[in-house]
């Protein structure tokens, strides 16, 4: 089985280290990498003959400046990233709970009653079939479990994907979900290095230990 988490961590050591590389152009002048970048004339500047490598440099960051995090927070006009531990992903709406307008006033009995059923029918349209509503209830099951573990959040994703994988190759069907959905955090343990025995696995689950391992050794055989 593959390790998404670590695979994406050396995607992202490789991104750093092109970056990295990036940044030390040599200067075409006296040949130095003591190259430095002006934010503020958006120049890329040699230090030591003070020839402009690049200039008209493209800034990618916000237009708007912050000093804190919660200034961060506040002006920050993108959401929560993606994750598997969610069978939509993390990419559908979800209507807050308080009953207030965008300028924190109290809304009115009507409205209330509204947005009550508003946040009824959003709940139910975010699981389109049965298959959506197995698979909110396995990774609902798994960050039950993982939680009562104490594992990082990592354990998690990884948990996620190999039980997502296992759906994609029907590889559930006559068994129970529980099961499967445990014998895949009991996976993702080990592949994080995080030891946690059958043991502890089967006392926060609702399925025994016999076929804890039985569901665990036919997955790791098929995936």
């Amino acid at each position: 089985m593959t390790r998404p988490t670590r695979q994406r961590e050396r995607e992202r050591e490789d991104e750093e280290e092109d970056a990295e590389q990036g940044e030390q152009t040599a200067c075409p002048e006296c040949s130095s990498t003591d190259i430095v970048k002006n934010a503020d004339r958006g120049e890329m500047v040699c230090d030591d003959c003070g020839l402009v490598v690049e200039e008209d440099h493209i800034d990618r960051g916000p237009e708007w400046r912050a000093f804190n995090h919660s200034e961060r927070q506040s002006k920050s006009r993108v959401g929560a990233p993606t994750t598997q531990t969610m069978h939509d992903k993390g990419l559908t709406t979800q209507i807050d709970w308080k009953d207030k307008d965008a300028y924190g006033r109290s809304i009115s009995s009507e409205k209330r009653s509204q947005m009550h059923r508003l946040r009824k029918w959003q709940e139910r349209i975010r699981t389109k079939d049965a298959g959506e509503r197995n698979l909110q209830f396995a990774l609902s099951e798994i960050d039950r479990m993982a939680s009562a573990l104490g594992v990082p959040r990592s354990v998690r994703e990884v948990a996620s994907v190999i039980y997502r994988r296992a759906l994609d190759d029907d590889l559930i069907r006559g068994r129970s979900i529980e099961g499967v959905a445990t014998a895949a955090l009991y996976a993702a343990c080990r592949q994080e290095g995080i030891p946690r025995s059958l043991e502890e696995i089967s006392e926060v689950s609702r399925v025994e230990r016999k076929e804890i391992g039985r569901t665990y050794r036919y997955i790791s055989q098929e995936l």
